[in-house]
């Protein structure tokens, strides 16, 4: 592997390479500590939702990390500071076939679990939905590919070899070479994908999610279509249906209506639980879940925040009370549109499919 150069006035001055055990540089409690927090380091669109994970029967075997790309697929890390890798690439494909039957439900127990490990509070739930920009989840959409990310400090023919090839056969691996160089007390690390190589990746990409689209158009019962909202002659592009709605509900709100009217609507259409409220009027949704946590008899039903907007900037202020609007539409959605277009036009509401980029 050719060096890496400092430029002076003078020349180039090629840095020192090193290894990770001579940089005092642990695989656990260093390398895998500092990828968990920075895991776009090796991997860009990657929730990270377990570390050390080995719920497995009969089998003491870990991953090293766990995360979930954007896509809905699980992702395997692992990690090695050996400069052959040693045999992690069937140690990865062991753990990818066993993460495979993993479903959003126990997926989110996962996560729980890895977030309260690390003394985090988050809902699980949410922050997944977030991640993946979704309303709700469905079994059919979940992790219908397995990933695979190879990290070490270098890499033998023989795991190279293999990966080119399970490639070719339509798997996902990743190899990202991650180089220690020695340079006046301080380590520095290099970070290169060799396998695919970037100029191949893209290509190996746009076949993979053809297939991908093509599967999903043949199997899905989800609708993932995204609109272009038109309120009062103000255009909201690219909104996934939640934000659609939310944004038409906050403008027949600062158009007059109130909401208590627009609670009867969403009720005469079985959306009992459209809105939840505090008795008072609060800017932060911190203190708004603090507040409905007290007074938890606010409203008719169990406040769940996973099933409402919580942003600051999607609270509503109206009638002297704070008010949140949930973002649970499946099926239903075009119906619930078409009323509220027809019952205020005073908005002069209109929507349609946004054009999406093949």
């Amino acid at each position: 592997m050719p060096p890496i150069f400092e430029v002076q006035p003078d020349k180039l001055r090629p840095l020192s390479e090193t290894t990770f055990q001579s940089a005092s540089i642990a695989e656990r409690s260093d390398l895998q500590r500092l990828l968990r927090d920075q895991i776009q380091v090796v991997a860009d669109g990657v929730l990270i939702i377990a570390e050390e994970f080995g719920e497995w029967v009969d089998s003491r075997r870990r991953i090293d990390l766990l995360g979930i790309d954007r896509d809905a697929n699980l992702v395997v890390f692992e990690l090695k500071r050996t400069e052959d890798g040693g045999h992690m690439e069937l140690q990865a494909i062991r753990y990818a076939a066993m993460v495979s039957t993993l479903t959003a439900e126990h997926t989110v127990e996962i996560f729980g679990n890895y977030l309260a490990s690390r003394g985090r509070q988050d809902d699980p739930e949410q922050l997944l939905k977030e991640h993946l920009e979704i309303d709700e989840f469905n079994e059919d959409q979940f992790a219908q590919d397995v990933r695979i990310v190879l990290v070490s400090a270098d890499f033998s023919r023989e795991i190279t070899t293999s990966v080119l090839w399970l490639n070719e056969k339509y798997l996902d691996i990743r190899c990202i070479r991650i180089k220690p160089y020695s340079d006046r007390g301080r380590t520095l690390i290099d970070v290169q994908q060799i396998i695919p190589l970037p100029e191949a990746s893209a290509y190996q990409v746009q076949v993979r999610e053809k297939r991908s689209k093509e599967q999903k158009s043949r199997n899905s019962t989800v609708d993932f279509t995204r609109y272009d909202v038109t309120v009062s002659g103000q255009i909201h592009k690219n909104q996934w249906k939640r934000n659609a709605i939310l944004i038409v509900v906050k403008a027949l709100i600062s158009s007059g209506v109130p909401i208590s009217t627009l609670v009867e609507f969403f009720k005469a259409r079985g959306r009992k639980a459209a809105f939840y409220s505090i008795p008072q009027e609060v800017d932060s949704i911190g203190e708004f879940l603090a507040l409905a946590e007290e007074d938890p008899e606010s409203t008719d039903s169990a406040f769940r925040p996973s099933r409402f907007h919580t942003k600051d900037s999607d609270l509503i202020h109206s009638e002297g009370r704070t008010w949140v609007f949930t973002n649970q539409w499946g099926t239903g959605w075009p119906n619930v549109m078409r009323d509220l277009r027809g019952s205020f036009p005073r908005i002069q509401l209109e929507y349609r499919p946004c054009l999406q980029e093949e």
